[in-house]
């Protein structure tokens, strides 16, 4: 009986904090438009995000919100106290563009342009990153009027560099970590979303325990003997040596991986190798990426393709070594902690509009949080009801409804308000 009791009494709450703030929403949501609409159209690339950075800032302060700025470069966290003691949660948005020249003819359109790896390109925010930061000002705002409702403090996050620093750099949410922004005050757990181009507006899909893929990128160096390509068997030929490691690399997904647990994938994406058609090569190299999404799995495939590539190459009289650097881990949405929030999702979106999906194997370096604190990280409808044109993350044609932003600073504003108050 008390534990029903205890849900009754959340179910309360929850219904109260909507209604006593709807008014709220409701002035927010010109403004979210706006202030997205102003980073798509001044969008920054990883790790020079300086006038999205300030623009933050200087949001963050006018609510008497207590500021640092220059965390892990560019980074922004906001602190706002509740009016009592309690936990901590940390909400997370990412503020990065990428190196894609917009199609649109939308009137905030980017027309910005920069030099990217040697090559003129444009700047876009064709992930969606704009949103999230809108979106996360409107919370901090909305909640900076309600500290009485707030039973702990709220630690706004707005991360540079989710699309990965440039060469030679250190960047995103691992260089937050280590420069301690899940400390002073500690976190207690973190709460993220990403709005998807292909997901209907109103709509909110998650997946507990592995939602998106540990991504790490491999390199495959292959060391054979060089001969003249009439008399191969006077060499070591490495091409032939990579495209036998190819093939066996793939029967470790197909033959050895427990697929129907979760998805894996190798993918080789890039091999270069020899100067002439008559000439075999002394060497190759492989690059490719490597997406698992159980920590198990992970360390089995790693290990199979460590064993695979050197001896398939010595098989043929060659050598070859293989080395991973980690891209980003396993965004694992805590089984508790989704149980405990989905409730909150339901009362911002409606019941039938918070939909469980199947794991994706793209990454997602909020995963890196979760490898710290317990963490939820969910998706947000931005395709127009009724839509049926593919407008694809990380292409020129990536385009979102504006429509869907005001549902992303209700989940962010409910879930902050129950998560303390429970």
């Amino acid at each position: 009986m008390k534990i029903l009791y205890a849900f009754l009494f959340i179910g309360i709450t929850t219904s109260f904090a909507q209604k006593d703030i709807e008014q709220e929403y409701i002035d927010i949501e010109s403004k979210v438009i706006e202030w997205r609409r102003h980073f798509h159209e001044n969008p920054e690339l990883s790790n020079s995000e300086f006038k999205t950075a300030e623009t933050i800032a200087t949001h963050l302060r006018a609510l008497g919100i207590e500021v640092e700025t220059g965390i892990a470069i560019t980074g922004v966290v906001g602190i706002l106290k509740g009016n009592l003691p309690g936990k901590v949660i940390a909400l997370r948005a990412d503020i990065d563009a990428l190196p894609v020249t917009e199609n649109s003819e939308l009137s905030y359109k980017s027309t910005v342009r920069t030099e990217f790896l040697g090559k003129e390109t444009g700047v876009a925010h064709a992930c969606g990153h704009d949103a999230h930061t809108a979106i996360l000002m409107g919370v901090a705002e909305i909640l900076s009027k309600n500290k009485d409702k707030i039973k702990g403090s709220v630690k706004f996050i707005f991360q540079p560099a989710e699309e990965g620093p440039p060469p030679g750099q250190e960047g995103g949410s691992k260089l937050m970590i280590k420069e301690g922004v899940l400390e002073h005050p500690k976190v207690d757990a973190i709460f993220g979303l990403h709005i998807r181009s292909a997901v209907e507006v109103g709509q909110i899909h998650y997946k507990p325990g592995g939602a998106m893929a540990a991504v790490e990128r491999f390199v495959i160096n292959v060391k054979g003997k060089q001969a003249h390509g009439a008399a191969p068997w006077l060499g070591v030929d490495p091409i032939l040596i990579s495209a036998k490691i190819i093939d066996g690399l793939q029967t470790i997904i197909s033959r050895e991986s427990k697929l129907i647990n979760e998805a894996a994938v190798i993918t080789v994406g890039k091999i270069t190798a020899g100067v002439r058609f008559n000439i075999i090569p002394e060497s190759a190299e492989l690059i490719g990426t490597v997406r698992t999404l159980d920590p198990e799995m992970k360390a089995l495939v790693i290990r199979r393709m460590t064993e695979m590539t050197e001896t398939i190459a010595k098989a043929y009289g060659g050598e070859a070594t293989i080395s991973f650097r980690n891209q980003t881990a396993i965004t694992y949405n805590n089984h508790d902690l989704v149980n405990q929030m989905l409730p909150s999702l339901k009362n911002a979106a409606g019941d039938t509009n918070v939909v469980q999906i199947k794991a994706e194997t793209i990454g997602e370096d909020f995963s890196y949080f979760q490898e710290v604190v317990p963490g939820f990280y969910f998706y947000l409808g931005g395709m127009a009801k009724g839509d049926t044109k593919l407008h694809p993350h990380h292409t020129p044609d990536f385009f979102i409804d504006e429509s869907g932003l005001l549902l992303g600073v209700k989940a962010l504003t409910q879930i902050t308000l129950d998560y303390l108050n429970q």
